[in-house]
């Protein structure tokens, strides 16, 4: 083969038959050098992200095919015991009529739902969160939305029953003003199978509301950030998660 001109002279090809099979061989060139770059291109992303997070963070990334989590083990019923204490204030009712718990009461319950990266509103953005870093979706670790007035930027919470850790590092316009956690899900199955669920959730380590300010200050152009930005702001001024941490 003329790798140059990209033909094949064949020994006994008729005149008739050569631009055929110029163009099989062609094809199967083209294709060899697709699979080569494709190869290439994902051995550097694979690695530029494991650079990026560190070796001590690197299950926080998407894991390599094959080893992402089929699907997710079923939470528990909440207990009784995870309503808000009396011995906290109280801190009123969303638009659900599900009740915003005081920092200092981490084991709680709460409204979720589920999204994916497929879904309409987030194909622009693909699998990446509010901060442009990859959603997580291991065995270990997933990430999930939140109003970041609620649970600020890199808030890390368990849910009961199931092993991963669930970190807070997206958020979207239909959570602001309320309690409700977004789960990711990688697929359209999953998300629907998760569908809507009211689960207890124990806070490991509240994120920072810091970080979470100013984020949106910078997207304060959007009117659910300028929410967010306002309600994060009205609490952070009463020291509410400096208590809690």
């Amino acid at each position: 083969m003329n790798l140059v001109s990209g033909t094949c002279i064949e020994r006994g090809c008729p005149p008739n038959r050569r631009s055929l099979v110029n163009m099989k061989c062609f094809d199967k060139f083209f294709l060899a050098v697709v699979v080569c770059a494709v190869s290439v291109l994902a051995s550097c992303s694979t690695n530029s992200v494991t650079g990026l997070l560190g070796s001590g963070d690197s299950d926080m990334a998407f894991v390599k095919t094959g080893e992402v989590s089929k699907g997710f083990v079923e939470p528990l019923a909440p207990s009784p015991s995870a309503k808000p204490s009396p011995k906290y204030p109280k801190m009123g009712r969303d638009k659900h009529r599900m009740p915003y718990y005081h920092p200092n009461q981490r084991t709680r319950v709460v409204r979720t739902t589920a999204y994916t990266h497929t879904e309409g509103d987030h194909l622009a953005y693909g699998p990446r969160n509010a901060i442009g870093t990859s959603l997580k979706y291991t065995s270990t670790v997933r990430s999930a939305a939140a109003d970041w007035s609620v649970y600020p930027l890199g808030t890390r919470f368990k849910v009961k029953g199931q092993p991963y850790l669930y970190v807070v590092d997206d958020y979207g316009s239909a959570l602001v003003g309320t309690g409700t956690i977004d789960i990711y899900q990688p697929t359209r199955s999953l998300m629907k199978k998760w569908g809507r669920r009211y689960i207890e959730i124990t806070v490991v380590q509240w994120g920072s509301p810091e970080a979470s300010m100013e984020v949106l200050a910078r997207r304060k152009g959007y009117s659910h950030c300028r929410r967010m930005y306002a309600a994060l702001q009205h609490r952070y001024s009463k020291g509410l998660y400096a208590k809690a941490r």
